[in-house]
């Protein structure tokens, strides 16, 4: 399983509800190995966010091959929970 990059904010100590942390739950429960990169909170500083993955709403999955995956966390969590993730 290939390793994928998890765009999220600055806030993953908030749980429960917060969609960064949805999404990072459902990849440490398929056991999808990721890293964290953290971004600002303010739209208007999140430039590399946008130079990666084309796009400045978070979170967001980046894949190896350069290419993003980006939607609402419960579909993104449902998703990765399904085993889809990788799928085109």
């Amino acid at each position: 399983m290939e390793k994928v990059t998890l765009h999220c904010c600055n806030y993953m100590w908030i749980h429960g509800p917060h969609p960064c942390h949805k999404v990072r739950k459902a990849l440490d429960e398929a056991g999808v190995p990721y890293e964290l990169a953290h971004h600002s909170k303010l739209k208007s500083k999140r430039d590399d966010l946008r130079a990666r993955t084309g796009q400045d709403v978070l979170p967001a999955i980046e894949f190896a091959d350069g290419h993003a995956y980006r939607a609402e966390s419960r579909d993104m969590a449902a998703r990765i929970a399904a085993g889809k993730l990788f799928e085109s």
